[in-house]
């Protein structure tokens, strides 16, 4: 798994949960270490350890931490990167997730290497959508309901999530949107800020 997904991973625990129990995570993944490198690329079986781990320690199901996880990579000021790669994606909520069956290859235009699996957007009916995520990423799904409920957040809109089941080879997200502009979203400008 590459390095970005597994630091990601390790900003999370330590900004929500702390970095003590970080490192009881890591000390009871028995990976040897307790950092992981942006950069690098990590055997799958290392990622499944830290998985588990995170499961086991924090004490609560996976789906539920990595979908506070996602939440957490678009809400949170020190992931301002990726906030930004996804509001690229459009100017409201609906031309977002018109666009995710794109954010793989957004992804890898900022990282060449990271491989994220494919996502495909069917609509429904008006304001209903199914979001495929495919096979290839452990939880990769639970991330994305994470994210999507921030992002609707950010854009100010309301919407309904249900995870509802898998197939052909991907876990379905249905999308439903309630109301658009129900509350205020957040500031968003598509040039970058100087300091």
């Amino acid at each position: 798994m590459h390095g970005l997904i597994n630091t990601a991973i390790q900003a999370f625990v330590t900004s929500t949960h702390g970095e003590d129990r970080w490192k009881d995570v890591m000390e009871h993944a028995g990976l040897g270490f307790t950092e992981f490198e942006a950069m690098l690329i990590y055997p799958e079986e290392q990622s499944a350890k830290l998985l588990v781990a995170l499961e086991t320690v924090l004490g609560r199901p996976l789906v539920e931490t990595l979908e506070d996880m996602g939440t957490f990579l678009v809400s949170n000021p020190r992931a301002e990167a990726l906030r930004r790669l996804l509001r690229f994606g459009g100017v409201n909520y609906m031309e977002f997730l018109h666009s995710l069956d794109d954010l793989p290859d957004r992804a890898r235009l900022a990282v060449s290497d990271l491989q994220l699996p494919g996502l495909e957007l069917v609509e429904q009916a008006p304001g209903q959508f199914d979001l495929y995520c495919q096979d290839g990423l452990p939880g990769y799904s639970s991330v994305m309901m994470g994210i999507l409920r921030a992002m609707a957040d950010d854009y100010g809109d309301l919407v309904m999530l249900e995870h509802t089941g898998s197939r052909e080879g991907a876990e379905i997200i249905s999308v439903s949107l309630v109301e658009v502009q129900f509350a205020e979203g957040r500031a968003f400008d598509l040039g970058g800020h100087s300091l």
